[in-house]
């Protein structure tokens, strides 16, 4: 091997020692990617002020709302509990919960309506979905937001092209049918993306969402640990990433919430994070 190959194995390994340590999925990939807070800056530079407009906690596609023809939903508005925010101003950071809904899912939304906070919900098809329809219809009736997590959990750079667009138009199919509400936001399993999945991403009209806290509870029940870990990482304008799914993420939250509030957080759900901005198809949040 001459001098030239060798650097270019080292630069090689070295950036893969890099994506190793720092868990970024996809690293070295190409894509359009940004921050829910330059998106939220640049939106509201563009429209001519420094504040949103009242931002709702879910989000439909224009005419997708459940109850009426208008594309409103006078019942499933949240703002009554959770007052419009203005995440310029307020020190917010956005809650979501991953591969549900599941047999823990009441509680956490008990816990939730009860601290007046909002999540997102990236939602699973199978075992999920299909399994708890009324749970989706109470997580959308509660006032959180309605996201994609594929209908099967497979990852999807390795997946070929017409197994991603089923995955994600499956759950699309499944919750519009739900609820009348069909999802912007998809979160692909294990946060694993490509140009291949923007690409399809963009034509099915869902952005992606990634995250900078996460307490890996799929890693432990231990829910002191779990709390532990998600306020140690939490800054202004994060997105956190829990499982409603493991035995040890709903105990943790009631303390999680306490504490966040309590160091001036307000916990908001992705697309009031990003507000004014909308989500934009294809492209990649992540703080």
């Amino acid at each position: 091997m001459g001098r030239k190959d060798r650097i270019s194995g080292l630069g090689v390994s070295l950036v893969g020692a890099v994506c190793l340590t720092l868990g970024l999925s996809g690293c070295g990939a190409s894509y359009d990617t940004t921050s829910p807070r330059s998106a939220r800056e640049h939106a509201a530079s563009d429209a001519g002020h420094s504040t949103p407009a009242a931002s709702k906690p879910d989000v439909l596609k224009k005419g997708d709302g459940a109850n009426d023809k208008s594309g409103t939903n006078d019942k499933n508005d949240a703002n009554e509990a959770n007052p419009s925010v203005d995440c310029a101003v307020a020190k917010c950071v956005a809650l979501t919960f991953d591969a549900g809904p599941s047999g823990n899912t009441p509680r956490l939304l008990k816990i939730l309506k009860r601290e007046k906070a909002h999540a997102t919900f990236f939602m699973l098809g199978k075992k999920h979905i299909e399994k708890h329809p009324d749970l989706v219809r109470r997580i959308a009736d509660e006032g959180h937001e309605l996201a994609n997590h594929t209908w099967s959990h497979k990852i999807l750079t390795k997946t070929d092209s017409d197994e991603v667009r089923s995955e994600i138009t499956r759950v699309q199919t499944a919750v519009k049918k739900l609820t009348g509400r069909t999802p912007l936001l998809m979160r692909p399993p294990q946060g694993r993306t490509d140009e291949r999945v923007s690409k399809i991403c963009r034509e099915l009209g869902v952005a992606q969402v990634l995250w900078s806290v996460t307490a890996k509870d799929y890693q432990t029940n231990d829910s002191a640990l779990i709390e532990k870990r998600v306020l140690d990482q939490t800054k202004r304008d994060g997105i956190i990433l829990l499982h409603d799914i493991y035995k040890g993420t709903v105990p943790a939250v009631p303390g999680i919430l306490a504490k966040l509030k309590k160091e001036g957080y307000t916990v908001v759900t992705v697309s009031q994070l990003m507000a004014p901005a909308v989500p934009e198809p294809g492209k990649v949040y992540r703080p």
